[in-house]
């Protein structure tokens, strides 16, 4: 670029600067005079907040904040009585610092310090981190005591219907290729809008199809530049007005009403005006990654996929998503004789939030300067294979019971780490130990949009919430213990919930991955290792399924009739025919919400990143195995290291797999996509290498 050409690009970055500016001031002014207008309306007898908000495109939240005299009277109610006062904080009992016998000049587990008196609290923390946010308890007396039911009237049970195939076609948006059984079209798109999809999938297969797989091309995002988030270019896609359409309100035993806007997998729901036609648009990226597959190849994935489930369930079908179809799949497995042959009990909807809230998933993290080095000498992959089928052998069954920091401090260390061995969740205060040279072991609530994070600096105190398998670890890990006290906690019996449906997924997974690794035609080993990464995510989006984590609905509703639109709702957007809005939902009366075997596999997971153990090889796998300041990143099930490890590989659920290798020296990562790119350059150097 020349002088010339470059001053004139500054002027004409200057312009859209100018332009910004004026756009913002506008914004502004627009937004001073609605908010006016607001207040203005709030002084009508007539004046509503549920009535205000549509006709503003805000919440009724939003608009109470501008007009309190809006708030509802049980609002304002509330909000004027008088706090309580807040419970009595037990005495929480001190483990021993290693679950070993400890020396005779050592506290027993539940006595108090010699400085301290009997029963007193233990002193104050060397630091607390006061900047974490808190996370929910169970309350004190008899109204905690409540929570510990079940829900009446609900329960997993054995389902006594068959359920229905739906008829299918798999589409590339790019090259408007329709594969439907064994026949192949070449469709016109046009713009590949909603309707440009269902006008020419319906003209082309007049009998109907009722879910549509998107292969290629992503055609919810054709409009992205002009949405500040990719989700609302997703949800505009999805809530065009499509004529003789409207969106589809649910039929059947796996009712699901309403679109489900996601940034990568939306999902559109369908049903003709005036006529029992239903169909869904869905994203096959909910089941595996492609790579440039033709349709014909992600059909034939779906067809052994089939095949090999049919193996193990006569009555298999394969539904929309990973997560209804291994969840229908388990339902098929629930014993009808024995002790729960009339199903598995709903816990209480106050102890699901309780776990939806303290719970959390996969870990991940990364670990910068001055941790890890600012030039790292290489960056290795380990990718524990299938991970989440290693730790679903034992789940959480039974009526829960409450264990307090009295109850736990009673018992004898015997009984103490039995509890910890067994199935619950455990509410602690965490010290990090003063010379602790490693990376963090337990979750706390971070700061910020994070959920979690993982302390590791020496003498930090925190409170949290955390599996048994994690507490273990924490007392007992390789290193030195950690300081552990119980303050509450959720125990459950020992049970195999989930170990007959498990067994079943790991052989259809080896089945067909078997099947990719000697089928001599490429394109069915391709499609056979697809199948093998659909029956991965059968199981892990089916455990996911179970944490029933609360919905948000998203829907539209015509401008001419905005004061239907729900009260509660949040708008998130609208044009000169429709209000598109979403609410959260809560919890619904989901027979298969069962958040505690979620909470204990990922307890599990994130336990196993850490520490391993390999019986047949007697030795151990994870981070804590490593040396200090050479664990980069853990993504879910994956972790980055500086030094090759000499980890056993058995091709079995849970094992590290090598993935990626790239040789240094190399700037260490600070952002998550700065990770993500020096991963797929090591993945692609490691292919190269194993192919030379």
């Amino acid at each position: 670029m020349d002088a010339q050409s470059y001053n004139a690009a500054l002027a004409d970055l200057r312009g859209v600067r100018d332009e910004i500016k004026k756009a913002r001031a506008a914004l502004t002014k627009l937004e001073a005079d609605r908010n006016k207008r607001i207040t203005q309306l709030a002084l009508s007898d007539r004046a509503k907040a549920e009535r205000i908000a549509p006709a503003a495109g805000l919440s009724v939240a939003d608009v109470v904040a501008l007009a309190p005299a809006l708030a509802p009277a049980e609002l304002a109610t509330s909000d004027s009585a008088p706090p309580q006062a807040p419970p009595t904080p037990l005495a929480p009992p001190q483990l021993p610092p290693h679950p070993e016998p400890q020396p005779d000049n050592t506290p027993a587990a539940g006595s108090a310090e010699p400085s301290s008196p009997v029963g007193a609290p233990p002193p104050p923390p060397p630091h607390t981190a006061n900047e974490e946010p808190s996370l929910p308890g169970i309350p004190e007396g008899a109204a905690g005591d409540d929570w510990f039911t079940h829900t009446t009237g609900l329960a997993s049970t054995r389902p006594n219907f068959t359920q229905q195939a739906r008829s299918t076609v798999f589409l590339d948006t790019v090259t408007g290729v329709l594969v439907h059984r064994s026949q192949t079209h070449h469709l016109d798109l046009g713009a590949a809008s909603a309707a440009d999809i269902l006008t020419a999938v319906f003209h082309t297969i007049p009998e109907g199809v009722e879910r549509i797989y998107i292969t290629a091309g992503d055609p919810w995002h054709r409009d992205a530049d002009r949405h500040p988030y990719l989700r609302d270019a997703v949800a505009a896609w999805l809530n065009a007005s499509i004529p003789g359409w409207r969106t589809d309100t649910g039929r059947g035993k796996d009712r699901m009403a309403g679109h489900f806007v996601h940034a990568r997998n939306p999902v559109g729901r369908y049903q003709r005006d005036n006529a029992d036609q239903h169909v869904e648009i869905r994203s096959v990226g909910e089941w595996f990654d492609l790579d440039g597959d033709a349709p014909h190849t992600v059909r034939d994935a779906f067809v052994l996929l089939w095949q090999a489930l049919r193996r193990h369930w006569n009555d298999a079908v394969i539904m929309g998503s990973p997560s209804q179809t291994g969840r229908d799949l388990w339902t098929r497995t629930i014993p009808t004789r024995g002790q729960y042959a009339d199903g598995f009990p709903v816990l209480s909807e106050e102890l699901r939030g309780l776990l939806h809230a303290t719970a959390g998933q996969g870990r991940n993290e990364l670990i910068t300067s001055p941790r890890v080095p600012e030039q790292l000498p290489q960056l290795v992959e380990y990718d524990r294979t299938f991970a989440y089928a290693k730790h679903t052998w034992k789940s959480p069954v039974g009526p829960p019971r409450r264990i307090t920091a009295a109850t736990f401090s009673s018992w004898s260390q015997k009984e103490q780490m039995r509890a910890l061995y067994g199935c619950g969740h455990w509410h602690v205060r965490v010290t990090v130990p003063d010379a602790w040279n490693h990376v963090g072991l337990l979750p706390a609530p971070a700061p910020g949009d994070r959920a979690w994070h993982y302390p590791a600096a020496p003498g930090t105190t925190f409170t949290t919430w955390a599996g048994g398998p994690e507490i273990h670890t924490a007392l007992a890990n390789p290193i030195q213990p950690w300081k552990i006290e119980i303050l509450d906690g959720i125990l459950w019996e020992d049970g195999k919930p989930l170990d007959d449906w498990a067994k079943k997924l790991k052989e259809t997974w080896t089945n067909l991955t078997a099947q990719a690794h000697f089928q001599g035609d490429p394109q069915q080993a391709r499609a056979a290792h697809l199948a093998s990464r659909a029956v991965r995510s059968i199981l892990l989006y089916g455990i996911g399924a179970f944490a029933q984590r609360p919905r948000m609905v998203t829907g539209t509703t015509p401008r001419a009739l905005e004061r239907d639109v729900p009260a509660d709702a949040e708008i998130i957007g609208f044009d000169n025919d429709l209000i598109t809005w979403q609410k959260p939902t809560g919890f619904s009366r989901d027979p298969n919400a069962h958040p505690e075997w979620a909470a204990a596999i990922w307890s599990g997971a994130r336990t196993a990143l850490l520490t391993q153990r390999h019986r047949e090889d007697d030795t151990y796998a994870g981070a804590l195995h490593t040396a200090p300041g050479t664990v980069v990143a853990f993504r879910t099930d994956a972790l980055y290291v500086t030094q090759p490890q000499n980890w056993p590989y058995h091709h079995q659920p849970g094992d590290y797999l090598l993935r990626g290798h790239l040789n240094g020296p190399l700037t260490a990562p600070a952002t998550e996509e700065q990770l993500l790119s020096l991963r797929d350059a090591g993945r692609t150097t490691l292919t190269a290498t194993q192919e030379a």
